[in-house]
């Protein structure tokens, strides 16, 4: 069995978001290629409610799936669809923006706000779907403890359990914890695009404990083909995300809340948008 290794590595950097939310950005556009589907991934973590509780105010998407996995803390999200829901510690907030949604995120205050967003492209074909909002509460999340840790399934399958399903592309998104020098063994599809982000603490990737094979603290590394993807944390105990999915490998047009496939696609976006047309289905604030 192929043992996956460590084929980039990109540290996140601190930057301001949002109404000035200070955050860890860590995938953007320098990445769609070499990450692809993952677009973006911005990290929380402060126990300083001043730096985040100016929260995300109203602003639009197109074409995307964010995907927001708050380990630590709350968000509360609302939308053009007249959603408006909570999550806290441990839930996941997964919204399709589809052909077009209009939301704000607000971070109330918390002990300590630690969690991640991701966008996730939407292929081609779906980018115009229908937008929705979904939100993954503690009792939907599978969790079970192995030796020297446990994993929280937070969409996908693992071995026989299930997960959230994804309705565009296939993700498997656990949340695995370890203790210190403690490992664990995770089998993948030989062709899946299989990228791991260290939430807290330093992981090794592989069955080699060396300084290439060793990933610090708020960064996103891509990993090689393989079926087999060896884990093993620090000297202190760490919390990874690990995230499978499938290439696709299609052009990309970005600007800022929205990704499309083309310039034109791109543009007629943002002519929406001026035009008022941009919501093609639920209502407006």
């Amino acid at each position: 069995m192929q043992e996956r290794q460590i084929g980039e590595q990109v540290r996140g950097f601190r930057t301001k978001d949002g109404a000035g939310v200070s955050l860890v950005r860590v995938l953007g556009t320098s990445t769609v290629k070499s990450f692809d589907p993952i677009l973006l991934l911005d990290s929380f973590d402060s126990v300083n409610p001043d730096e985040y509780t100016a929260g995300f105010p109203l602003h639009p998407h197109r074409g995307i799936e964010t995907i927001s996995y708050i380990y630590r803390g709350k968000m509360t999200h609302k939308d053009s669809l007249g959603n408006e829901d909570t999550i806290s510690d441990g839930e996941v907030q997964w919204m399709t923006a589809g052909s077009g949604i209009l939301h704000e995120e607000r971070l109330p205050a918390s002990d300590r706000m630690l969690g991640v967003q991701l966008w996730l492209n939407l292929p081609a074909k779906d980018k115009m779907t229908h937008p929705s909002y979904h939100a993954i509460k503690k009792a939907d999340i599978e969790e079970f403890g192995f030796d020297g840790g446990f994993m929280r399934i937070l969409a996908g399958s693992y071995k026989d359990k299930q997960g959230y399903k994804a309705k565009y592309l296939p993700l498997d998104y656990y949340d695995i914890h370890l203790e210190a020098d403690a490992s664990v063994s995770v089998n993948v599809k030989e062709d899946a695009s299989v990228m791991v982000f260290t939430l807290v603490g330093d992981v090794y990737i592989g069955s080699v404990l060396s300084e290439t094979n060793l990933i610090k603290e708020k960064t996103a590394a891509k990993l090689s083909r393989g079926e087999l993807v060896n884990i093993r944390a620090g000297s202190k105990n760490a919390q990874l995300l690990f995230m499978s999915s499938e290439y696709l490998a299609e052009e990309i047009a970005w600007g800022g809340p929205i990704v499309m496939n083309t310039e034109k696609e791109l543009q007629k976006a943002f002519s929406d948008l001026r035009s008022g047309t941009f919501l093609q289905e639920g209502i407006s604030y």
